[in-house]
This record gives C-alpha cells, sequence and structure tokens, in this order.
C-alpha cells in the first residue's frame, strides 16, 4: 500500500473509531466484563465492525471479551474456509455454526419472492441461541447508520410505522441484549475502509439478484438525496434522537386528551411526558404573552 492510501486508510479508522466509541458511550453499549458475541457474515461491515471492536478493545479503560460468529446457512457454493482462515489470522476466538437455513427458506418461500425477511428470521434465531450456548452477555451486529435510515423508511413507507434500528435493543423474549456499534457511521466510509483493509469479503447470494427489492428502492433515494443535498442524510439521522411526540399524533405515546392550556405544550406537572429538558411541563402566564 502507498503512503497516501496508507494515510487515508488511518483516517477513516480514526473517524469510524471515534463514531463507534461515541455510540457505545451514548447508549452505554459495552461494560467491564462483558463477553460480545460479534456476528460476522463476511461481509464489509460485519469485518469493519469486528476491526474497530478489536481496535478500542486494546486501549478500553474496560475489560471486554470478543468471540466472532458466523453461521454458515450452507448456500451452494459457499467458501467455508475464508472466515476460519481470516480469523485465525487476527487471532481472534471464532465459532462457525452450521445450520441449513438455506434449504428452509427455499422449501418454504415460492419461486420469484424475496427470500431476505424469513432468512433474516432464522439467522436471528438460531444467532440468539447460540449467544445463549456461549455466555454471550452482548450480540454484536454490523448496522450503521444507513442501514438505521433505510429501516426508518421502509416502516414509513410500507408499513404504517415511525420505526427503525434502535442502536441497543433486548430481544423480545428478555434474553438477549443486542446493540450495533456502527450506529453512527456512513456507508461509504465503511466500504472505502474494507477496501483499503482488503478483507476477504463474501457476497450473499442467497436471495439471488432479487431485483426491485424494497429496501434497494429506499437505498438508491438516499443515495440520491446524499448527492443532490449533502447534509441532509446527516440531518434526517438526527431527527430520530430528537423525537417530539407532542407533535405527532399517537395517542398511545403522547396523552392528548389531558392538554390543559396553560403550560409548554400544554402538558401539566401530573402527565407522563418525555423525559426531555424542553418538555418538563411550564406554567405560563397567559396575560403576560
Amino acid at each position: 500500500m502507498d503512503k497516501k492510501m496508507k494515510v487515508r486508510q488511518n483516517k477513516l479508522q480514526k473517524r469510524l473509531r471515534r463514531e463507534m466509541g461515541k455510540a457505545i458511550e451514548d447508549f452505554n453499549m459495552i461494560e467491564d466484563g462483558d463477553k460480545i458475541m460479534v456476528c460476522l457474515s463476511g461481509g464489509k461491515d460485519s469485518y469493519a465492525m469486528l476491526d474497530i471492536l478489536m481496535n478500542l478493545q486494546r486501549s478500553a479503560p474496560i475489560s471486554f471479551e470478543l468471540v466472532a460468529v458466523n453461521l454458515d446457512q450452507k448456500q451452494p457454493g459457499f467458501p467455508e474456509h475464508i472466515l476460519p482462515a481470516y480469523l485465525k489470522s487476527i487471532e481472534v476466538p471464532f465459532h462457525i455454526v452450521e445450520r441449513d437455513t438455506y434449504s428452509v427458506v427455499k422449501s418454504v418461500v415460492p419461486e420469484g419472492k424475496t427470500t431476505c425477511a424469513l432468512c433474516s428470521r432464522l439467522r436471528r434465531g438460531t444467532l440468539y441461541g447460540f449467544a445463549d450456548e456461549i455466555g454471550a452477555t452482548k450480540i454484536a451486529l454490523g448496522h450503521h447508520r444507513d442501514d438505521i435510515l433505510e429501516t426508518f423508511f421502509l416502516n414509513m413507507f410500507y408499513g404504517g410505522k415511525l420505526k427503525s434500528m434502535p442502536p441497543k435493543l433486548v430481544s423480545d423474549d428478555g434474553k438477549n441484549m443486542v446493540i450495533r456499534p456502527l450506529a453512527y457511521a456512513r456507508e461509504k466510509d465503511i466500504a472505502e475502509y474494507a477496501a483499503l483493509k482488503e478483507f476477504p469479503i463474501i457476497p450473499c447470494n442467497l436471495c439471488g439478484s432479487q431485483d426491485g427489492l424494497q429496501r434497494q428502492v429506499i437505498k438508491e433515494m438516499l443515495q440520491t438525496w446524499d448527492k443532490q443535498s449533502p447534509g441532509r442524510i446527516e440531518t434526517m439521522f438526527r431527527s430520530l434522537q430528537n423525537v417530539v411526540p407532542s407533535h405527532l399524533a399517537d395517542t398511545e405515546v403522547f396523552d392528548f386528551k389531558s392538554l390543559e392550556v396553560g403550560y409548554r405544550h400544554g402538558i401539566t406537572p401530573s402527565m407522563q411526558g418525555p423525559a426531555k429538558t424542553s418538555d418538563v411541563p411550564e406554567m405560563i402566564d397567559i396575560l403576560s404573552v
């Protein structure tokens, strides 16, 4: 690697490290003594996640363990040797979990239909169960900022919900804590970093080409916005961290029926409002307005 490329790689590593560190701090993702199961798919995102986590581990003020785990779904032609060889070369503990979810997906999903949803559920269930087996306290997934925004728009456009991928969550059964350390990282930075690091990328070919997937449509929309209006993506992501329930329309999230004139946003001291300083109930002197 020439000097210019090395400088660029170091710059990207520092940026990704800074963004990951900020996400970990903001959401208290990693605590002293954690055993983190790092889910490695063979794609650029999970490779970068593991690389930066290992970098942080060396200088973190707390002690935590990393265990890389790959789910071999038995797709025809899957290069089984690549991940074990790479993980041995970087000297990280790892497990390869073998489950033939490929055959299940192909037997259930009609030809020509998208397999992503079922594949994702089967993969998630298997990994959650394995995390229990090895005593992992956290499960790290490689979703980044663009994934989170894409999921937000997918849910809004096709699901009728304001919902996305949270940087940290507990599974439905309450057994597993899932973290997304790359939540603040941009996909284009991760892609460039992965190329410079020459990670041995393994493409997901279970679904074939599947042109026209809804997520791809959303991805292209966001990429267009990013080119036409630089900074818009950053602004949209910040909006996910600045939710004002009183200015939306969900009656289960905000008590519209109990609003009273004379208080900021109509929120009285007895109402359970958001824990934001801007939404703390404050009596307003109407005569002085």
